[in-house]
């Protein structure tokens, strides 16, 4: 069977960047829609359904970081990839924080746009909401993960975590014991392998662990192996069995 084209929103207001994105999108066989100001964009991103939204955060009208809050508070989940300026390093931390997916800084070159996007597609496939929903809850010590519901809880008490966090999360917890390295780990989760993003994933395991463990300096959960990677300790699933 055909596969389905994938349906892109850019909400972008500067029209030349705009319209280099449909273009070279397009070239890449996806159905691209442009809306160029907050609140169209806002009304397109909720009314329609999509497989990537681009989102500039400085946007007339409803912000960028508006929309992405908005978008997560929604059942439905979509990717989200930011673009940002050099300045904005905050609004990239706060985008991030609740929600995007990744980001890309203006000026940026169309090559790596399109790595981006092609990137979050491939991951948004493997980690599949529906897919999720009939998976069984993953338990691994005293952390619980909802892939129906995207959610943890680690020792009774529920913890925020982005988009990335969670799919890192539940990454090595389905696969405790295990040891992954930088790249591996960008494979897997971000879906792309490229050295210079390999610190990235320190970033991320850094934010994570300060989420999940009792002591971030000393963590019981994602252990590091130096001059190797990472791994969800296997020793919390002998505790737990004990």
């Amino acid at each position: 069977m055909r596969r389905m084209r994938k349906k892109i929103l850019v909400i972008e207001d500067e029209r030349d960047i705009a319209d280099l994105i449909r273009l070279h999108l397009e070239d890449l066989n996806y159905l691209v829609s442009v809306a160029r100001d907050g609140n169209t964009g806002l009304r397109k991103s909720s009314a329609g359904s999509w497989d990537l939204i681009i989102l500039d955060l400085r946007l007339p009208g409803v912000d960028g970081l508006e929309i992405c809050r908005r978008l997560r508070q929604r059942s439905e989940y979509v990717p989200i990839l930011m673009l940002t300026s050099k300045s904005s390093e905050l609004d990239r931390v706060v985008g991030l924080e609740i929600g995007a997916d990744d980001y890309v800084t203006k000026p940026f070159s169309i090559l790596e746009l399109t790595a981006r996007v092609k990137a979050i597609l491939r991951r948004a496939e493997f980690f599949d909401r529906s897919k999720m929903q009939a998976m069984d809850t993953v338990q691994v010590g005293k952390l619980t993960i909802d892939p129906a519901t995207r959610s943890a809880v680690v020792r009774g008490e529920a913890v925020e975590l982005t988009a990335r966090e969670f799919d890192l999360l539940f990454h090595f917890a389905k696969h405790p014991g295990r040891v992954f390295s930088r790249a591996e780990l960008l494979d897997r989760v971000w879906g792309y392998g490229h050295d210079g993003y390999e610190h990235t994933v320190n970033s991320h395991i850094n934010r994570l662990r300060a989420k999940i463990e009792s002591d971030p300096a000393h963590p019981d959960f994602i252990v590091t192996m130096w001059g190797v990677g990472y791994k969800m300790s296997a020793l919390l699933d002998r505790e737990q069995c004990a």
